[in-house]
């Protein structure tokens, strides 16, 4: 039977070294599997592996890209910290580091570049700069290089990174577009989409095969049956359980859309690592050698390869 093979990888700033290294741990097992991807897709942290598959960057450089640049990326100065005060007027981090990385990376090349390889890359853009009568706003962007008129081809592989991995409150905005975890810290379900669209992919819902990686969830909850509370105490875990939330939404409809075709490795981490605790690396490493890949490589054996 025809298939379609498409690769998925969720947001979560410094885990993307996680989910890296698990893809890296599967490559051992199933060698080549990432190559037979037809189309990868990837948010925020995601987005940069994703893209980085795409060019042809080893599993092992994407690897070092995080061990050697995570604390670089996730470092702030006293002068930040005064200019900023604490936080409330401006960013966390500064994206200086951050943009000179994704540069030396990805350099000048272009989506078209990638070709044959396809991707999507969600993002979010602040303003859609419309001309009235069409009204502006804001709205959800999904950066890809299939054929078309909507075709983003000829967007710079660098900008499209840096655009869904500009978290909020976390880094700048860049050029006007936020973290697309914002839409789709799961990028799943926006790749079956972007699949079976018939004027981009054209796929039929029977040939498509999805194998979604996470970047581990965070072992956390709210107890209390009747919490009446208010934006104070809402405020702290409201963004989380937002962006955990519809991750499970976009599992939730691959897998009953795809059943047995859809495979999710989501593990749940051991402790928490907020996504720009670079000091966590060793933990990181040590749980992703911690994971039990068995089913995932049976999955991936029979339909990946």
């Amino acid at each position: 039977m025809p298939s379609y093979r498409i690769l998925a990888l969720d947001g979560g700033g410094i885990r993307g070294l996680y989910t890296a290294l698990l893809l890296d741990r599967l490559s051992d097992q199933v060698p080549g599997f990432t190559d037979r991807a037809d189309l990868l897709a990837g948010t925020s942290t995601g987005g940069i592996l994703a893209l980085g598959l795409a060019k042809g960057i080893a599993v092992e450089d994407l690897i070092a890209l995080y061990q050697n640049n995570g604390s670089a990326i996730f470092s702030r100065t006293l002068w930040h910290e005064i200019r900023d005060l604490g936080d409330l007027t401006g960013s966390k981090y500064d994206d200086d580091d951050l943009i000179r990385i994704i540069q030396d990376t990805f350099g000048e090349g272009t989506l078209d570049d990638l070709l044959p390889r396809h991707v999507l890359v969600p993002s979010f853009d602040l303003d859609n700069q419309a001309v009235p009568p069409a009204p502006r706003m804001w709205k959800p962007k999904f950066f890809h290089n299939f054929k078309g008129s909507d075709s983003d081809g000829q967007e710079k592989i660098a900008d499209v990174a840096l655009r869904t991995s500009a978290a909020p409150t976390y880094f700048p905005a860049y050029q006007g577009y936020v973290d697309g975890g914002v839409v789709a810290n799961n990028p799943a379900m926006t790749a079956l989409a972007q699949a079976i669209d018939p004027d981009t992919g054209g796929q039929q819902l029977p040939d498509l095969r999805i194998f979604s990686v996470g970047t581990g969830l965070t072992p956390q909850f709210v107890s209390g049956d009747m919490l009446d509370w208010g934006l104070a105490q809402w405020a702290p875990v409201l963004a989380n359980m937002m962006i955990e939330g519809m991750m499970g939404v976009a599992d939730y409809e691959c897998a009953r859309l795809l059943k047995d075709k859809y495979f999710r490795l989501g593990p749940v981490l051991p402790a928490p690592v907020p996504l720009d605790c670079a000091d966590k690396i060793p933990s990181l490493i040590a749980y992703a050698q911690g994971v039990d890949i068995t089913e995932a490589v049976k999955w991936l054996k029979s339909n990946f390869v």
